[in-house]
């Protein structure tokens, strides 16, 4: 039998990115809301969208904004792989080794990245997982942008991701749906569910500057014509359930459910222990 910390786990992780699915699809998808909401970004006289041909606007909101999940997923991959190399030569029984290290400041950072091994791994199969589920959508539903529909003055017509989706094989050339800039930003979520495996009494500032940057990446490619906006809440919702079930085969369900900490306390350690989180060798 469920219990109540249990069922309301599941209805936080699971059942409110499923209504928000179910709200998106009957209130964008079955409407002409994402082509009202882009109509006024939309220049007919000129047939652009203006913010599409502003190189210092293109440049901030999509080139510089990129930087902040790709350095976090290239870190993860940094920290992952060096969370080896403290088992691998062993320097609390090394001496020399371990003074060498000491003289050049790589024992801290060295230890740090193998006590928190698990953690980098998943950041890495979290991003790896989210990115895989949006280029599955975006190949197997080949929905187009709007500035490449007749809607704004382009070759192919508009349809809704249901009307071209093939479980088995590449639909087509679209490669729009869901929002794949959107998607960048939501992979941030995954530091959320590191923060929450510490219960981190600050996880839920963390959750929500991770929606708020995804939300931000993937408006400003709307205001280009490049996306509807319902193609950013639905990058925003494979991307959390992406994360979510990442996290669940990582650290547990036990682990996660935990209530966050009221005041921060330097004692606190994992309530999980996993590879690599034993404690140094004095």
């Amino acid at each position: 039998m469920l219990t109540s910390a249990r069922v309301r786990f599941y209805r936080l992780n699971l059942g409110i990115p499923l209504v928000c699915a179910a709200v998106v699809f009957l209130l964008f998808d079955m409407t002409r809301i994402d082509i009202a909401f882009s109509d006024l970004f939309y220049d007919p006289l000129h047939q652009v969208f203006p913010l599409g041909h502003v190189r210092l606007f293109e440049q901030i909101t999509h080139k510089w904004a990129r930087v902040i999940p790709n350095w976090t997923g290239e870190a993860a991959i940094i920290g992952a792989l060096l969370s080896f190399v403290w088992p691998l030569f062993r320097p609390e029984k090394r001496p020399g080794l371990l003074r060498v290290l000491d003289k050049i400041r790589l024992t801290k950072p060295l230890w740090f990245a193998h006590r928190h091994r698990r953690d980098f791994l998943y950041v890495v199969f979290a991003f790896s997982l989210s990115t895989g589920v949006i280029h599955y959508l975006k190949g197997h539903t080949s929905v187009y942008c709007p500035v490449e529909t007749t809607q704004y003055a382009g070759k192919i017509e508009h349809k809704e991701w249901f009307q071209n989706f093939d479980l088995l094989k590449v639909a087509g050339d679209g490669r729009c749906w869901p929002g794949g800039h959107a998607s960048g930003g939501f992979t941030m979520l995954a530091l959320y569910f590191v923060a929450r495996r510490y219960r981190w009494r600050h996880s839920k500032a963390l959750m929500y500057g991770a929606l708020a940057l995804g939300f931000v990446y993937g408006t400003t490619r709307v205001l280009q014509g490049w996306h509807y906006m319902s193609h950013t809440f639905w990058a925003g919702i494979f991307v959390w359930l992406s994360c979510w079930l990442m996290a669940m085969f990582f650290y547990g369900r036990a682990v996660l459910e935990q209530p966050l900490l009221k005041t921060a306390s330097p004692k606190v350690k994992p309530s999980l222990t996993v590879l690599g989180d034993a404690q140094p060798a004095p």
